[in-house]
């Protein structure tokens, strides 16, 4: 692979990944906020619940089936119409899509109670809890049209390689919901349902903040009911099986609050604060890669440039288990600290601290198999394959139906997490097999020694701040010195990781050190 594509990828990677830092960082203030105001109770359960169940189309269309389908057949007509054509092609996309949105709302609105009884029948046994979670789901509806509408924005922004919009909208996201928690909630009978405002507020202003820039490369859409275009058969054809796969995802998360549902209160909740967690590595570290590679993947199947295709898949692989495999060891040794630091205050006690923290513990260790997934799942999308990654992800759902119904009884929602984190490595492992067989070697042997660099590095680091958390009697400590024995361990991690891997020659730190001395 040549420094050209090199460079794109960590540039295009460090964008994505620095604005999600932000919106990371405004996500636990988020998080933090709801946590004070509302604890891991009913209140907050509802909302969890109704959340997930809104936000399904974000990560059907957000992340997943329209934006991965859409960035390689769009790319490639970018090389073959007009600029006029194409701004058509926008625009009859986000027409038909609007209408698609829409429906899907209405039919969301009319049936929420059916599918929060679906969703979490265990919810029905308290009344209450069942009724504020479907007028919770029912008032959030609407956010699928704002973020599905993003969604589309979000793929022709980044085939113009422009990261920064789409990576730095959900902070006006997180703000909206803040906002909502102290300006809104005060003055509502029932306060939670300040939660719902904001997120529909979020979802308009992540959609509208996407409009200047569309303007700016020429894109701005307008209605278009023009639905023959051949490159619209090509997405829904690609995007069928690439929806139905994030579905057997999704499926993956519905499951775990189907069981959760069933669990005592709290769960539910447990398990969202401790995904939210374990997102900030994955959304920083992983997404950020899997994004940045996708159009540089699909660059090189459109030349047919095969040796840089399989190039670039190495590199893209070693940069997120050079980043992931430390985060996950941090995670791991630190999740109870890290907890207690971000959230235990107001109406989050001891308890919920305790029960987060667990959670956390069995997430971290699907950190590197769910970042590495999502680079795999970009290479079939740029071959146009959407196919192959479905029938993966169907089986790794039975895994986690699987691994759910065992785990669940003898360890409760922390079962639930280690289930998602197994689930997920069947899904890297058989990704991973498939992808060998079909386009040959991929310099395996270069990751295995990085990855095996890596891990080296990572143990000696979380041997480190083993020491000095559990050697400082850290339970007996006041907030405050909790949180600087917590940074402090943090720090001490970053340095004797990076110390640690340049002993030991680990070849992304190579890259990036001769990338920082040409950058001068």
């Amino acid at each position: 692979m040549t420094q050209s594509h090199e460079r794109k990828i960590t540039g295009a990677a460090s964008i994505v990944g620095g604005a999600t830092v932000l919106s990371r960082i405004l996500g636990y203030i988020r998080d933090a906020a709801v946590a004070y105001a509302f604890g891991a109770g009913l209140y907050a359960d509802a909302f969890f619940m109704a959340f997930r169940i809104s936000n399904l189309l974000r990560r059907l269309v957000g992340e997943g089936a329209l934006t991965s389908t859409f960035i390689p057949i769009f790319t490639e007509e970018m090389g073959e119409r007009s600029k006029e054509s194409t701004r058509d092609l926008v625009s009859s996309v986000f027409t038909l899509f609007a209408i698609i949105l829409i429906i899907l709302t209405l039919l969301g609105v009319i049936f929420s109670r059916e599918i929060v009884l679906l969703m979490s029948p265990g919810f029905a046994t308290d009344a209450l809890k069942f009724s504020i979670t479907v007028d919770l789901t029912r008032l959030m509806f609407p956010y699928m049209v704002f973020i599905g509408l993003m969604a589309i924005a979000m793929g022709v922004l980044n085939s113009y390689r422009h990261f920064a919009a789409p990576a730095i909208a959900p902070v006006f996201f997180n703000i909206a919901i803040i906002l909502c928690i102290f300006a809104v909630a005060p003055f509502l009978d029932t306060p939670v349902y300040a939660l719902a405002i904001g997120v529909l507020l979020g979802g308009f202003l992540q959609m509208f903040l996407q409009v200047p820039y569309l303007k700016k490369y020429g894109m701005s859409p307008r209605p278009r009911f023009h639905f023959r275009d051949e490159a619209i058969k090509k997405i829904f054809i690609l995007m069928g099986p690439a929806a139905f796969g994030m579905g057997v995802y999704q499926l993956n998360n519905f499951v775990i609050l189907w069981f959760s549902s069933h669990l005592a209160e709290g769960s539910v909740s447990y398990l969202y604060y401790a995904g939210r967690l374990m997102e900030l590595p994955l959304g920083v570290f992983g997404v950020a890669v899997s994004t940045a590679a996708l159009p540089s993947l699909s660059e090189h199947v459109a030349k047919k440039d095969w040796e840089g295709f399989r190039s670039s898949l190495s590199f893209a692989l070693r940069i997120v288990n050079f980043v992931t495999i430390p985060a996950t060891v941090g995670l791991f040794v630190l999740s109870y600290p890290i907890t207690e630091v971000l959230f235990r205050r107001g109406e989050f006690g001891a308890e919920a601290s305790a029960g987060t923290a667990v959670a956390l513990y069995y997430y971290a260790l699907g950190l590197v198999p769910v970042s590495t997934s999502r680079i795999l799942t970009s290479v079939f999308y740029s071959v146009k394959d959407t196919a192959t990654p479905v029938w993966i992800a169907f089986f790794a759902f039975i895994a986690n139906a699987v691994f759910c119904f065992i785990l669940v009884g003898p360890m409760g929602h922390a079962g639930l997490a280690l289930a998602t984190s197994l689930s997920s490595a069947v899904n890297m492992v058989a990704l991973l097999l498939v992808l060998k067989k079909r386009f040959g070697r991929f310099g395996g042997r270069l990751i295995f020694t990085s990855a095996l660099k890596s891990s080296v590095a990572s143990l000696i680091m979380g041997g480190a701040i083993y020491l000095i958390i559990f050697k400082a009697d850290f339970d007996l400590m006041g907030v405050m010195m909790k949180a600087v024995l917590l940074s402090f361990c943090l720090v001490i991690g970053l340095v004797v990781y990076i110390g640690a891997a340049r002993a030991l020659s680990t070849p992304e730190m190579t890259f990036l050190k001769g990338i920082l001395k040409k950058g001068r």
